[in-house]
């Protein structure tokens, strides 16, 4: 990857971009906590969760509605912070010591996951509400630093860079764990509960280069001077005050906020595949664990594989472009995850195949899985083009903030609609707010919302 060099004069907001070792280190980051996410809440812990401490079956529905409290609890606490800490991290230039106070709090409360035991719900309940909470304040405070990295015409490669070697680092820690520990069943608990552990582990030793090499970036002339002089309390008030600087100004960043929109339906989708596509496939699809395994590592690949290619192919055809791709790979995904069932005896009468479910399921996750990397790479770039420099980590902020409302939108509602109507039924909420997202980005225009962030940047947010 070729690292661009702009000089710094004393005046200038343009920073000096990232050479490749610093980019590098910026995507170790990615690696590092994609454990968490990967071992925590999608491929083990979700599942040890409803079937083993909760243990509600053959429905599981109680624990599903627990897990999706639990989640959408800890999204709720980073919407409530998220763009204030943003702020003050933009101001204050502490974006380091806020994304390592985020990163030792996911690593303590992940290790603690060890001590919880079957029918201990409240103690689980916590301990994912707290690691999550700090696993996703440091998804955002890791991107506040994507603008700094280079010019915006290779944000997209930048960004797809990280999402591809966090999920190569997801695949290689979940390989290692559950060959290590063996499969999920209620009979190997006692080996499943070190996933805690061997996740903070990962995420602990995988995160050292980003705070060897990644710099802290510039903050505006005469910033330093006066921050450094003002106690540390009056921080909150100046995030309080940038935020609503900004808030006062959304009509100045409408295809910024138009993209959140359409995001904001998009993660939300997601968050629901996210959180319990391998507890679909526990509970509707039954799979068995060579499935099971085999769904992990060919998502993984492919979600490498797609955050790779639409990096590269986001700096070609442009953000927009790319972005409107990936929701179409999931409306296709999440059409063929809902009636994996039905499609199967459909394709075994007409074709006379003798194909299970679980291999269907398996083609349906390979197609997911190439959206999963391509749709948060290209959002995550395009978020960065629209972003003033000055203002990075705060809109950064709001764009988590977007992300975890959704978030809460998606698997709640999953959650209180599976009580009902069971869980394939519900999965189809996914794409409702697929095709809503599709719908509401076509409203964006990227040139002019790269023009506003291009004029904001000059504004000092005071």
């Amino acid at each position: 990857m070729n690292s661009s060099k702009a000089e710094l004069s004393p005046k200038s907001n343009t920073p000096t971009w990232a050479g490749r070792r610093e980019i590098f280190g910026w995507a170790m980051f990615d690696l590092a906590n994609q454990a968490y996410t990967t071992l925590i809440i999608t491929v083990v812990f979700g599942v040890v969760f409803t079937r083993v401490i909760v243990g509600d079956g053959p429905d599981y529905r109680l624990g599903n509605l627990l897990w999706s409290l639990s989640l959408a609890a800890s999204y709720a606490l980073v919407v409530v912070i998220g763009p204030v800490c943003g702020a003050i991290m933009d101001y204050a230039a502490v974006k380091k010591r806020f994304l390592f106070a985020s990163y030792l709090l996911t690593v303590f409360t992940t290790a603690c996951l060890y001590f919880v035991a079957p029918g201990q719900i409240a103690l689980a309940m916590t301990l994912i509400i707290i690691s999550n909470f700090g696993y996703a304040l440091g998804e955002a405070f890791i991107a506040g630093f994507l603008p700094s990295l280079g010019p915006p015409e290779k944000l997209g490669r930048i960004s797809g860079f990280g999402w591809a070697l966090g999920y190569a680092g997801g695949l290689v820690a979940t390989g290692i764990v559950l060959l290590g520990l063996g499969g999920i069943a209620t009979d190997n608990f006692a080996n499943l509960r070190l996933v805690g552990p061997l996740a903070a582990l990962f995420f602990l030793l995988g995160a050292i280069p980003t705070f060897l090499w990644v710099r802290e970036p510039e903050i505006r002339s005469g910033y330093r001077d006066i921050h450094s002089a003002l106690p540390k309390q009056t921080f909150m008030r100046i995030g309080f005050q940038r935020v609503t600087w900004t808030l006062r100004r959304l009509d100045r960043f409408r295809d910024l906020g138009m993209f959140l929109a359409s995001l904001f339906f998009a993660m939300a989708g997601l968050s629901i595949i996210i959180s319990f596509a391998f507890i679909y496939g526990d509970q509707i699809i039954r799979w068995d664990p060579l499935y099971q395994m085999l769904m992990f590592v060919l998502t993984q690949v492919a979600a490498a594989g797609g955050a790779l290619v639409f990096g590269l192919l986001q700096d070609r055809i442009g953000a927009k472009r790319t972005y409107n791709l990936t929701l179409l790979l999931w409306i296709a995904a999440v059409a063929m995850i809902a009636v994996t069932p039905q499609l199967t005896g459909m394709l075994n009468r007409n074709l006379g195949l003798s194909l299970e479910a679980q291999q269907v399921f398996l083609g349906a996750g390979c197609l997911a899985g190439l959206g999963l990397g391509s749709l948060q790479s290209s959002a995550r770039a395009l978020v960065g083009r629209l972003t003033p420099q000055s203002k990075a980590a705060e809109f950064f902020g709001f764009w988590n903030m977007t992300v975890k409302l959704a978030a809460i939108f998606g698997i709640l509602g999953l959650g209180v609609l599976q009580v009902r109507f069971g869980l394939q039924l519900s999965v189809l909420l996914c794409l409702v707010f697929f095709v809503t997202a599709l719908a509401i980005a076509q409203l964006v225009n990227q040139r002019r919302g790269e023009a506003a962030a291009l004029v904001e940047g000059g504004e000092t947010g005071q």
